[in-house]
């Protein structure tokens, strides 16, 4: 049923096949047309989603009404509002898909059931939240340290999926760049 998800769940832990099936029960899987919202500001984040197929992003709004995009999710990875999602409170960001997609989602309620009912799955969500926790602490330092040429071109070499299908705008948004400052910089490292 969910062949993506068990077997990234086996990159981590090892699932004998009664484990599946309870792994099965659990899970939804919502089909996304380009565009669609998985949560909008305001919402309680009812659910933790895993990218099956297509793109996801997570953004809020600016003061000024800009979208300032804080992650971005391809397949195998998950992506949620972590705050909403665990305390169960109005969220802050939207989570939107920016490709045609296919969602496995689990609500709060349920995500605590399999916990309970199957344990071994508590290591696998450790090891995923804190190499989520990783990535967005090497994004910070990332801001920090380098220029803005040099953070695109970081993203590009480790990133390379995403600087191909993820339109420019999002990846000016998420790098702190404005489009035009993307474009020139693309230009220049055209062979790069």
């Amino acid at each position: 049923m969910y062949p993506t998800l068990i077997n990234h769940i086996r990159n981590y832990i090892e699932l004998d096949e009664d484990q599946i099936q309870i792994i099965y029960k659990y899970f939804r899987r919502l089909n996304l047309k380009n565009k669609e919202y998985l949560l909008e500001e305001g919402q309680i984040c009812k659910s933790y989603f895993f990218i099956e197929k297509g793109c996801a992003r997570m953004f809020f709004y600016t003061d000024k009404g800009a979208e300032q995009i804080t992650q971005f999710a391809l397949e195998n990875w998950w992506i949620t509002d972590y705050f909403s999602f665990a305390d169960q409170s109005v969220s802050e960001y939207n989570i939107q898909v920016i490709e045609k997609s296919e969602i496995l989602a689990i609500d709060h309620r349920s995500f605590h059931k399999l916990l309970e009912e199957l344990p071994a799955l508590e290591r696998y969500f450790r090891i995923i939240m804190q190499r989520a926790v990783a990535a967005s602490q090497l994004r910070i330092k990332l801001l920090y340290d380098l220029s803005k040429e040099e953070l695109y071109l970081h993203f590009s070499s480790y990133f390379p999926e995403f600087v191909q299908r993820v339109p420019q705008y999002m990846l000016a948004s998420y790098l702190g760049l404005t489009p035009e400052y993307l474009s020139e910089i693309r230009k220049r490292n055209i062979n790069f």
